[in-house]
Protein backbone atom coordinates (compact mmCIF):
# COMPACT_ATOMS: atom_id res chain seq x y z
CA UNK A 1 0.00 0.00 0.00
CA UNK A 2 1.12 3.56 -0.59
CA UNK A 3 1.13 5.40 2.72
CA UNK A 4 1.60 9.10 3.35
CA UNK A 5 1.68 10.60 6.87
CA UNK A 6 1.52 14.38 6.93
CA UNK A 7 1.75 16.95 9.75
CA UNK A 8 0.83 20.60 9.05
CA UNK A 9 4.50 21.53 8.66
CA UNK A 10 6.16 18.36 7.31
CA UNK A 11 5.76 14.93 5.77
CA UNK A 12 6.60 12.25 8.35
CA UNK A 13 6.51 9.27 5.98
CA UNK A 14 5.89 8.55 2.33
CA UNK A 15 6.35 5.03 1.03
CA UNK A 16 5.02 1.49 1.09
CA UNK A 17 3.69 -0.53 4.01
CA UNK A 18 2.10 -3.96 4.33
CA UNK A 19 0.15 -3.05 7.49
CA UNK A 20 -1.02 0.22 9.04
CA UNK A 21 -2.15 0.23 12.69
CA UNK A 22 -3.96 3.36 13.85
CA UNK A 23 -5.28 4.76 17.16
CA UNK A 24 -8.91 5.39 16.27
CA UNK A 25 -11.13 7.40 18.60
CA UNK A 26 -13.03 4.16 19.31
CA UNK A 27 -9.93 1.98 19.65
CA UNK A 28 -6.96 0.68 17.70
CA UNK A 29 -7.62 -0.68 14.20
CA UNK A 30 -5.56 -1.94 11.26
CA UNK A 31 -5.61 -1.47 7.51
CA UNK A 32 -4.27 -4.21 5.24
CA UNK A 33 -3.97 -4.41 1.46
CA UNK A 34 -7.26 -4.18 -0.46
CA UNK A 35 -9.13 -2.80 2.57
CA UNK A 36 -12.57 -1.36 1.90
CA UNK A 37 -12.61 2.44 1.51
CA UNK A 38 -12.36 4.14 4.90
CA UNK A 39 -12.41 7.57 6.50
CA UNK A 40 -11.90 7.73 10.26
CA UNK A 41 -10.90 10.12 13.01
CA UNK A 42 -7.80 9.33 15.05
CA UNK A 43 -7.09 9.90 18.71
CA UNK A 44 -3.88 10.21 20.68
CA UNK A 45 -1.57 7.24 20.31
CA UNK A 46 0.89 5.70 17.89
CA UNK A 47 0.65 5.07 14.16
CA UNK A 48 2.50 1.82 13.46
CA UNK A 49 3.63 0.74 10.01
CA UNK A 50 4.97 -2.63 8.98
CA UNK A 51 7.30 -2.11 6.02
CA UNK A 52 8.41 -5.06 3.84
CA UNK A 53 6.78 -7.44 6.32
CA UNK A 54 9.60 -7.07 8.88
CA UNK A 55 10.61 -3.45 9.55
CA UNK A 56 8.41 -1.51 11.97
CA UNK A 57 8.09 2.29 11.98
CA UNK A 58 6.16 4.19 14.66
CA UNK A 59 4.90 7.77 14.82
CA UNK A 60 3.33 9.23 17.99
CA UNK A 61 0.33 11.48 17.26
CA UNK A 62 -2.07 13.67 19.24
CA UNK A 63 -5.01 13.43 16.80
CA UNK A 64 -5.80 13.18 13.11
CA UNK A 65 -7.81 11.62 10.31
CA UNK A 66 -7.17 8.80 7.87
CA UNK A 67 -8.53 8.25 4.37
CA UNK A 68 -7.93 4.97 2.59
CA UNK A 69 -9.01 3.93 -0.88
CA UNK A 70 -7.58 1.52 -3.48
CA UNK A 71 -4.40 0.85 -1.42
CA UNK A 72 -3.64 4.59 -1.04
CA UNK A 73 -3.62 5.61 2.61
CA UNK A 74 -3.44 9.30 3.56
CA UNK A 75 -2.99 10.10 7.26
CA UNK A 76 -3.19 13.72 8.43
CA UNK A 77 -1.94 14.16 12.00
CA UNK A 78 -1.10 16.66 14.71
Amino acid sequence: MNVKIIKPDTTLYEGNATLVQLPGTGGIFEILENHAPIISSLGEGTVRLLVDGTEEKTFPIKAGVVKGQQNDILILVQ
